[in-house]
């Protein structure tokens, strides 16, 4: 039973990674693409990189594709910004909307969420509303900057509680692309 569900889960996970690839390579306008491994953000019109962020934070537990509230991972997948608050205690704030109908569906195939959680979560998406961010599965993810927090923290560690920050001047500069409903790919 162990090495059916691993292997469920391996091929969910690749089939993220090619859609989310498929999806992206046809993206057009500004998207984002966020590379967990490299730790670099890169800013897209198209095909076309238009700026790239480096040595950004990520989850201090790394990353999943099975977010549960309070593992201070980064979740993999395709998302929207959401929101943007601009007085957030990390400068400002792009919010996604995580989690997504595919987050919601392998959860609630996972026992992790209800079905009514899910099908609130479905709903949230169907009519472009963002999903609570109060569920078991996490949420408020992001990507922010530093406000006060120490940039020499940031420059050694993954110190985030799953989102991805960046620094002061880095989300000041990200600023000028990122739109509500802009495309973020995180892998």
């Amino acid at each position: 039973m162990f090495m059916i569900r691993l292997l469920f889960h391996t091929l969910a996970f690749f089939t993220l990674l090619i859609c989310s690839a498929t999806s992206t390579a046809q993206q057009k306008g500004i998207w984002v693409h966020v590379d967990t491994d490299r730790q670099i953000l890169t800013v897209f019109d198209g095909q076309v990189a238009k700026d790239v962020f480096n040595n950004i934070a990520i989850g201090q537990a790394g990353t999943t594709l099975r977010k549960q509230q309070g593992d201070d991972k980064t979740q993999l997948g395709s998302y929207r910004i959401a929101w943007i608050n601009r007085k957030s205690r990390f400068r400002t704030f792009y919010g996604i909307n995580y989690p997504s109908t595919e987050d919601a569906n392998r959860a609630l195939a996972e026992g992790r969420i209800t079905k009514s959680t899910a099908k609130q979560i479905i709903n949230a998406h169907q009519h472009h509303k963002t999903p609570s961010q109060y569920t078991r599965l996490g949420g408020m993810l992001g990507i922010h900057g530093l406000g006060r927090a120490d940039p020499d923290i940031h420059e050694r560690v993954n110190w985030t509680h799953g989102c991805i920050a960046l620094t002061n001047e880095q989300i000041d500069r990200l600023g000028r692309w990122l739109r509500v409903g802009t495309v973020v790919l995180i892998q």
